[in-house]
C-alpha cells in the first residue's frame, strides 16, 4: 500500500458522519478570531474537517496536543461562545472531482455560489451552508469503455461529453487497487450517485465507483513520473512569448505593485493560452476582479472556434471581504482541480492571484497561535509551504495504462506592498518559480503595458524549448543584445546628447524604441493586438532584426543612419505599424509582403 493509499485508509476518505456519537462531539474551549481551540477530542488526525458550533461551521484541524486540538475555521466566527459542540467528520477537506465542474464558481472550500445563491436567494453565503460542489440530480450522458476486463488506478471506465468543447474521462480513483471488471454500466443517463462500475479487488465487498469521486486537496495526487516539459505556453502577449516563454508544465511569478497590470496578464492567459482547462483562483483579490472576470469570459471566444472560453474554465472565487482562512483551502482546491484534469492527459494552467493574500492567511493563523514570527511577521516556514505548493506543477506520465502526458502550469501573481520585490514572499517565491514576469511601476505610470521590466525578467526555460525557427532564436538573442546595449549609452545621450553619438549607435537607439514602443507594447483593448499568435510575434521580431542587420551593413559602407530611415522610410513606417496588422486570413500575406520590401533593401547591399 502506497503512503498516499494509508493517509486515506487512515482519514477515512469516504466515511461521513450522520449520526453523531458522543465519541464524535468535542466543546469549544477558547475563540481568537478564525482560531479555535478545543477539548476531548481524542483520536483526531491533523488536518481532518469538523464542524464548530450549531451553525456547523466549516474548520480543518491545524495542531493537535493530546485531546487539545486547535482549528482554523473557514467561516466567520462570530456568535460561537465558549462550551458550543464541535462535531468531527472523520474526513480531510476534500474536492469532488467529476463532471460538472466546467464552467462553475466555487469559493475557497469548494461550495458552488450559483447553488448557494439560488438556495439563500441573496448576495451573500450563509454561514454554515452545506451544498455538494457537484450537482447530484443533474444527468450526464455516460459511454463506457467497450471490453473493459480489469481496471486500476488511472484507468478510463468511461466518458462523459462535459460541454461542446470538453469532453471528461472518467477515472478509476487513484486509492482504488486493481480489480477485475465485474459490472459496467451501460451507454445511458446517469446521475452521479448512481453506481457506474464493480471492481473486484479479492475482498469481501466490491468496490463500487461512481462518475465522481473526492480527493484530500493537501495531498498531490500521484502519478507515473515526472517528465521534462519541451512545450511552449503561449501567453498571446509578445514581450511573454519571445524574451521569457514559459513551458506547460511550468512555475511562473508575476510581482508587480498596485496597479502595474498582474490580473491584466492573468486574465490574458487565461483567454488566450494553448492551455485545454484554464483554474482561475481569486484569493483574496477584489470582488469586482471576478465580476469582471465573469462578465468577460462568457463573450470571448476562442481561437479558431465558436465555443466561449468559459467552457474550460474553473473559476475559484475567495475574495478580500471573505475569511481570511479559507484563501489558504482556496489554493490547494484549486491545484487539486487542476490534478484532476491534469491525468485525463490535459494541459492546465492555473492563476493564483495573488499568493501573497494566501501568505497574509497564513501570517494571519500563525499570529493567533502565537508562534515566533519571522521576517515582516510571516511565520518561519512561509518558503516551505509556497515549494509544496509549487511543485505540484509540472508535466507528468498519468496513472493507467494509456501511458498520456498531461501538465499543470502554475502561474502566481505576487502583490509585494508597494513593488519591493525584497518582500518575503516575493523572495521565497522568485526561489522556487523559473519564469519571473517582474513589473515595473515606472513602465505602468507611462503607460506602457505589459509594463514587464525586461531588464529584471528571466526565463530559465528557453534552452528547453523545443522550436526549429533557428533565425527566431537568433532574432531573440539580438532583441536582448540591442536593449542592453541601449541601456548602456543612455546615460551617454542624457549627458551630451544624441548627435555625439556613433552611426551604430544612433541606429541603437531608434531601433531599441522600436522594439519596446512598436514590439514589445500592447494594447489588450484594442482588437487588434489583444492577442498576438505566435507566428506574428515571431515574423515581427524576425522583421525588426532583420532591418537592423541590414542597416548595420549600410552604415558599415559610409552611409549615415538618417539617410537610411528617409531612403527606406516605407519600410520603417511598415516595421512600426506591424502591430496593426489583424489577426485574420490576411495576415501571413502581409507579412510576407514586408519581407519582399525588406529584400529590396537587402539588394543595396
Amino acid at each position: 500500500m502506497t503512503l498516499v493509499q494509508k493517509i486515506l485508509a487512515n482519514l477515512s476518505l469516504n466515511a461521513v458522519c450522520d449520526e453523531a456519537d458522543e465519541s464524535s462531539l468535542g466543546f469549544i474551549y477558547s475563540i481568537s478570531g478564525p482560531v479555535v481551540i478545543g477539548k476531548k477530542m481524542e483520536g483526531c488526525a491533523m488536518y481532518e474537517l469538523v464542524r464548530v458550533g450549531y451553525m456547523k461551521l466549516m474548520g480543518e484541524i491545524i495542531k493537535i496536543d493530546n485531546d487539545s486540538i486547535t482549528i482554523q475555521v473557514y467561516e466567520e466566527t462570530s456568535g460561537l461562545s465558549v462550551g458550543d459542540v464541535i462535531y468531527r467528520t472523520y474526513r480531510p477537506l476534500c474536492a469532488e472531482l467529476g463532471p460538472g465542474l466546467l464552467e462553475s464558481i466555487y469559493d475557497g472550500i469548494q461550495r458552488p455560489l450559483t447553488s448557494i445563491s439560488q438556495i439563500s436567494s441573496s448576495i451573500y453565503i450563509p454561514r454554515g451552508i452545506d451544498v455538494p460542489a457537484l450537482d447530484r440530480k443533474r444527468k450526464h450522458y455516460f459511454k463506457p469503455v467497450k471490453s473493459l476486463v480489469s481496471a486500476g488506478p488511472g484507468d478510463t471506465i468511461g466518458y462523459v461529453q462535459e460541454n461542446s468543447l470538453i469532453n471528461t474521462k472518467i477515472l478509476v480513483p487513484p486509492h482504488v487497487l486493481c480489480g477485475k471488471v465485474i459490472y459496467l454500466a451501460d451507454e445511458g443517463e446517469y446521475t452521479l450517485e448512481d453506481v457506474i462500475c464493480e471492481l473486484d479487488i479479492g475482498k469481501a465487498k466490491p468496490v463500487k465507483l461512481y462518475m465522481y469521486h473526492t480527493w484530500p486537496v493537501r495531498v498531490p495526487r500521484p502519478c507515473k513520473e515526472k517528465i521534462s516539459p519541451s512545450n511552449q505556453l503561449f501567453t498571446g502577449l509578445r514581450v511573454l512569448d519571445s524574451l521569457f516563454p514559459c513551458v506547460q508544465g511550468g512555475t511562473t511569478a508575476i510581482p508587480g505593485a498596485f496597479g502595474c497590470g498582474k490580473t491584466v496578464i492573468s486574465q490574458s492567459l487565461s483567454k488566450y493560452s494553448n492551455s485545454d482547462i484554464i483554474v482561475y483562483v481569486g484569493c483574496g483579490e477584489r470582488g469586482n476582479e471576478m465580476s469582471e472576470v465573469l462578465m468577460d469570459f462568457p463573450r470571448l471566444k476562442l481561437e479558431d472556434k465558436e465555443e466561449s472560453i468559459m467552457k474550460r474554465t474553473i473559476l475559484i472565487a475567495n475574495t478580500s471581504n471573505m475569511p481570511v482562512a479559507a484563501r489558504e483551502a482556496s489554493i490547494y482546491s484549486g491545484i487539486t482541480l487542476s490534478e484532476y484534469f491534469r491525468d485525463q492527459g490535459m494541459h492546465v494552467s492555473m492563476m493564483a492571484d495573488s499568493s501573497s493574500r494566501w501568505a497574509e492567511a497564513l501570517r494571519e493563523i500563525s499570529g493567533r497561535l502565537a508562534e515566533m514570527p519571522a521576517d515582516s511577521g510571516y511565520p518561519a516556514y512561509l518558503g516551505a509551504r509556497l515549494s509544496l505548493f509549487y511543485e505540484r506543477a509540472g508535466l507528468v506520465r498519468c496513472l493507467g495504462s494509456s501511458n498520456n502526458e498531461g501538465s499543470v502550469s502554475i502561474v502566481g501573481a505576487v502583490s509585494p506592498p508597494g513593488g519591493d520585490f525584497s518582500d518575503p514572499v516575493t523572495s521565497a517565491t522568485l526561489g522556487i518559480v523559473q519564469v519571473f514576469w517582474g513589473l515595473d511601476k515606472k513602465l505602468a505610470q507611462r503607460k506602457h503595458f505589459p509594463s514587464i521590466d525586461i531588464n529584471s525578467s528571466y526565463s530559465k526555460y528557453i534552452d528547453k524549448i523545443t522550436d526549429d525557427d533557428e533565425e527566431y532564436g537568433k532574432s531573440r538573442v539580438k532583441c536582448r543584445e540591442i536593449l542592453q546595449y541601449e541601456k548602456e549609452i543612455e546615460e551617454v545621450v542624457q549627458l551630451v546628447g544624441k548627435n555625439s553619438l556613433s552611426e551604430y549607435e544612433k541606429m541603437v537607439i531608434d531601433i531599441a524604441k522600436m522594439i519596446r514602443e512598436d514590439f514589445l507594447q500592447q494594447n489588450s483593448y484594442s482588437t487588434y493586438d489583444q492577442n498576438c499568435p505566435i507566428y506574428k510575434t515571431k515574423e515581427m521580431l524576425k522583421n525588426i532584426i532583420l532591418f537592423f542587420e541590414y542597416s548595420n551593413k549600410l552604415i558599415l559602407k559610409g552611409q549615415s543612419w538618417e539617410t537610411i530611415k528617409t531612403e527606406y522610410s516605407r519600410v520603417y513606417l511598415s516595421l512600426v505599424q506591424m502591430k496593426f496588422i489583424e489577426v485574420n486570413g490576411d495576415m501571413k500575406s502581409k507579412f510576407e509582403s514586408l519581407k519582399r520590401e525588406l529584400k529590396s533593401l537587402a539588394s543595396k547591399l
